[in-house]
């Protein structure tokens, strides 16, 4: 069963505010245009964050959040994302390999105390993709999850 996706945004630098746009040309050399992490960081190309997963983490901090406080480049409903490095998926023309769990930043405490610490269990922070083929997605395109390896631990909580 196909999920959607259901936002797309990008930055232009590090601490730049997120951008929403409707649809974008993501490509396997430089991610999503426009987003400053698709050029330097080819393991962190685009990150993709389940707004089930999203949702779960502000309950758990008491707070109704918008998803690009999270800092991620896509937002996806209606499908579980893998849990395993290696895993693919196909979101509209775009194909994507898992690298790693998104593990956010201590900006996210800035965002809402506590919000680190929320996102930190069964990859609620996302994954992290390389490209492996580029392509247009655009909000609503279908979101497949290709293949899975086994699911793998979420990494430990820093100090």
């Amino acid at each position: 069963m196909a999920g959607i996706l259901a936002g797309i945004a990008r930055r232009e630098a590090p601490r730049a505010p997120m951008q929403l746009v409707p649809e974008a040309e993501v490509s396997v050399a430089a991610g999503i245009p426009g987003d400053c992490k698709g050029l330097k960081f080819r393991k962190r190309q685009v990150t993709v964050l389940a707004a089930e997963a999203w949702a779960a983490a502000c309950a758990a901090v008491g707070a109704d959040l918008p998803w690009t406080a999270r800092r991620a480049n896509l937002l996806t409903r209606d499908v579980i994302l893998p849990r395993a490095r290696g895993a693919r998926l196909r979101v509209g023309g775009l194909l994507l390999e898992v690298t790693g769990q998104t593990y956010p930043c201590r900006r996210m405490d800035e965002v809402k105390p506590g919000l680190l610490k929320a996102l930190a269990p069964d990859w609620r922070g996302g994954l992290t993709c390389t490209v492996l083929e580029g392509g247009p997605i655009r909000l609503g395109d279908p979101v497949e999850i290709l293949s899975s390896p086994q699911a793998e631990l979420p990494l430990p909580l820093p100090g």
